[in-house]
């Protein structure tokens, strides 16, 4: 049996804060499964990265073993400029650099997941959704975060999406600790 002490990457390296001077925001799509392997090349070489995870846990037949994997697998996101832009490709881990339009939402997204990591709330991966109520958190851990429900019925149920990699995760939270932001309508499905 395999007794291998599990990679455990730090989630974070720097801030995440927009960028200033020749510095920029990219998501990197890596190669299959190297999205650790990635942010720990960035880590030693001192580049500012973010790699989201989340736990999960598995049964073996006399013990659970809890594993870190990669909240969005594939991606990892990173404020550099070129220099640190062709230290990252020159790691062999790279398969594409996309380029962030909107940085400050991209940010905004994130730093609500990073919230939620820190806090130690679990969060599970969902589908993306393209329409729902957005929400704000105004108690609790997240108080503050906001995020994306289905409808009105599901409220506890709210997704913190990133919009440039169209996927999601999901946090149970208390229906009262939840606001919803903006004009919506209630439609009755009950006909008397």
């Amino acid at each position: 049996m395999a007794t291998h002490k599990p990679k455990i990457i730090h989630i974070i390296n720097g801030d995440l804060e927009l960028p200033e001077g020749n510095f920029q925001w990219f998501v990197i799509k890596t190669k299959s499964r190297c999205e650790k392997a990635l942010a720990e090349y960035a880590l030693r070489n001192g580049l500012n990265y973010y790699l989201p995870q989340i736990e999960t846990t598995h049964k073996y037949q006399y013990r659970k073993v809890v594993f870190t994997k990669p909240m969005f697998p594939g991606y990892l996101f990173s404020k550099i400029d070129q220099k640190g832009r062709d230290t990252l490709q020159i790691s062999g881990y790279c398969a594409r650099f996309i380029q962030v339009r909107y940085p400050k939402e991209l940010l905004k997204e994130l730093k609500f997941i990073y919230k939620g990591t820190e806090k130690k709330v679990e969060m599970t991966n969902v589908l993306w959704l393209s329409k729902g109520l957005e929400v704000e958190i105004i108690s609790g851990p997240l108080a503050g975060v906001k995020g994306v429900v289905e409808d009105h019925t599901k409220l506890s149920e709210v997704r913190l999406q990133v919009e440039i990699l169209r996927q999601a995760v999901m946090v149970k939270v208390n229906p009262t600790d939840v606001k919803i932001i903006g004009d919506y309508v209630v439609v009755d499905t009950e006909k008397n």
